[in-house]
């Protein structure tokens, strides 16, 4: 703090501003990377919200809730994950066709057999932020219901969701 004379020849204390300076991420501070994360015998809700944390960048030292500052994720296996208890059975998903009594419900070993990827979106998708920047995020994440993905050339690292805190 320092002391500064204003036209009233009072005395006011002045915060140090140099010191005190916030620093937003933006394009050239943000470095994207892209990981992979095998999807086989995990949870749905804990890969998701795992996934999510990387997908805002809320791992890294630079993370800011308005920017896009996470990384690219490669989901394989989303066929081979799992719920906890009566989840699979008990568990409702819930769309309309918008058109008059176009409710549709379906369970989650339904939704598997059918499209396996929508699970995982569906679980991911809900924990990211319902606005533009939320879109935005959801376009980094790509899923793949098998071991292949077509990613290869942008070199991404294998990390396992368990590890990171």
């Amino acid at each position: 703090m320092m002391w500064v004379k204003t036209s009233s020849h009072k005395q006011e204390k002045k915060m140090d501003q140099v010191s005190y300076r916030t620093i937003s991420a933006n394009e050239k501070i943000v470095k994207k990377e892209w990981v992979v994360v095998d999807a086989q015998e995990m949870i749905v809700g804990r890969l998701a919200t795992a996934v999510a944390r990387i997908l805002r960048g809320k791992n890294k030292p630079y993370y800011t809730p308005h920017f896009d500052c996470g990384d690219n994720v490669i989901i394989v296996n989303a066929d081979k994950i799992r719920f906890t208890g009566k989840k699979m059975t008990d568990k409702v998903y819930v769309r309309h066709t918008t058109y008059p009594g176009g409710q549709r419900f379906a369970t989650p070993r339904e939704v598997l057999a059918k499209n396996p990827i929508k699970v995982v979106e569906h679980a991911i998708r809900g924990m990211l932020p319902k606005n533009r920047l939320g879109d935005q995020l959801f376009r980094n994440l790509h899923v793949y219901a098998g071991p292949n993905h077509p990613h290869e050339g942008q070199n991404p690292k294998v990390i396992n969701i368990n590890e990171i805190k």
